[in-house]
């Protein structure tokens, strides 16, 4: 081969590297959960956010609500304006910049299904108030900036946009669950529940489009699980819908034939065309890691039906209701556990998946800018690298398990206590010859030289590896 040749095929090469980088910036999708973050707060850190390989980032419920409590966040008072102990309108738009600057997409967390408790205020159903209209005639300069729709002399919302006073008394009825109250007992007067008449109708997407044109193309549907069909796609439309991602919130047990997820999860995907969080995927994940369990369940587990299909997924480790609600901390993941779990996640094909990264609200100290840790962003980059690539399983046992990513990357997890040696075949293997694969994580590196190769993974560890 001649110089020339020799020189022409390094640009060829360096043309295709070129363009492979591109595309898997290009598809990078992984979401940054910035739990109860000031909205200032991601406005300065957009630049940093984009630099470790989010695509996008989960803001706080931009709406008019009080109180210092993270939980505040999900009790709305007005849609009409942004304002809040985490920023306003105006706080918003310039957060929302920012990042679209920086090429990153804002999503939105939406509260459709009930408004704020405020029975121990006041007890008409006239949203936002007396006292919030007296508050807003008060400085009609400062919440006329503020204004996302609508005439902010008036209420919004009146005793006729309500169902009734009545809390729900089993979780397991279908229609109490999506029609009645959430309360949270001792005779707590609950969440008053919206119902789908055609004002709150024509008020929800009033204020869905107003996000949207502040720059939002993505909206987590909150409590989704306890709104009706009906009443999510008369909100939903398609034109709301147009380049906006949706998902929802429906919290199941797990999958296929668990009681949740076939009156809950199953009905809500059949009846849209919406993403939902992956909670069947999380129960296999917490049973693969948990005591006992076998890293068997994590090879196919979309195969029985314990995991959404790829396209509609919301892959996680944690979510923000876990460490915070303390019925639901039992499915907190041992930390070293929730680690592996992430590797899992982020190395996988199919799904989104969701980083969650809070200022310690719960108290645990778990996830304080975890969004930078230096074990997950790693993590981050081999995910956004094997982009498009396919998956195949190459090992697997009651300890481990070891995939590959298109010849792009290798993953493989040991949860247990002691090392793991796993020889696999190579024969047949598209993964390259005589090439490096460098794991993100430890700078290990794994280079085929014969038929048969040996992965050893080392106790309580992962290793991903990148071509």
């Amino acid at each position: 081969m001649t110089f020339k040749m020799l020189t022409a095929l390094r640009s060829r090469v360096l043309v295709a590297a070129h363009l492979l980088v591109a595309s898997c910036v290009a598809q990078a999708e992984v979401v940054l959960h910035a739990f109860n973050w000031p909205y200032a707060r991601i406005q300065a850190r957009a630049q940093e956010i984009r630099q470790l390989g989010y695509a996008s980032v989960l803001v706080a419920p931009p709406l008019k609500s009080e109180g210092s409590a993270w939980w505040a966040r999900y009790q709305p008072q007005d849609y009409r304006v942004i304002d809040h102990p985490l920023g306003n309108t105006d706080s918003f738009r310039a957060m929302a910049n920012a990042l679209r600057t920086h090429g990153v997409k804002v999503y939105a967390d939406i509260v459709l299904n009930h408004m704020a408790n405020e029975a121990a205020q006041r007890s008409d159903l006239n949203y936002p108030g007396q006292r919030v209209l007296n508050t807003y005639a008060a400085n009609t300069s400062y919440w006329g900036n503020q204004r996302l729709f609508g005439a902010l002399t008036n209420n919004f919302l009146s005793q006729w946009d309500f169902g009734p006073t009545q809390c729900i008394a089993d979780y397991n009825n279908v229609w109490q669950v999506q029609n009645w109250r959430l309360c949270g007992g001792g005779g707590d007067a609950g969440l008053p529940d919206l119902i789908a008449n055609s004002w709150v109708i024509q008020q929800q997407q009033a204020y869905l489009s107003a996000l949207k044109g502040l720059g939002v193309s993505g909206f987590r549907i909150d409590a989704a699980k306890h709104m009706t069909l009906s009443h999510i796609n008369s909100v939903l439309t398609p034109t709301i819908k147009s380049g906006v991602h949706v998902f929802g919130e429906v919290i199941t047990g797990g999958g296929s034939g668990e009681s949740e997820y076939e009156r809950f999860l199953k009905p809500y995907l059949d009846g849209t065309d919406h993403g939902a969080y992956d909670f069947p995927l999380f129960a296999q994940i917490r049973g693969a890691f948990g005591f006992g369990g076998s890293m068997s369940r994590l090879v196919d587990p979309g195969a029985y039906g314990q995991a959404l299909a790829g396209s509609r997924a919301i892959t996680f480790t944690i979510t923000h209701d876990i460490p915070n609600n303390s019925g639901f901390r039992y499915l907190l993941l041992d930390p070293v556990d929730e680690k592996l779990a992430y590797s899992f996640v982020l190395g996988r094909n199919g799904g989104v998946p969701l980083l969650y990264s809070d200022n310690n609200e719960s108290g645990d100290n778990r996830w304080v800018d975890a969004y930078r840790r230096s074990d997950l962003t790693p993590m981050i980059r081999f995910h956004n690298a094997a982009q498009g690539s396919d998956m195949q399983v190459l090992s697997y046992g009651d300890c481990h398990l070891i995939f590959r990513r298109g010849s792009r990357g290798i993953v493989g997890i040991n949860k247990c206590a002691s090392t793991v040696n796993a020889n696999v075949g190579m024969d047949n293997s598209v993964l390259w010859w005589h090439t490096d694969y460098r794991d993100v994580l430890s700078a290990h590196t794994v280079r085929i030289t014969s038929s048969n190769y040996t992965f050893s993974l080392p106790a309580r560890t992962a290793r991903m590896w990148l071509r």
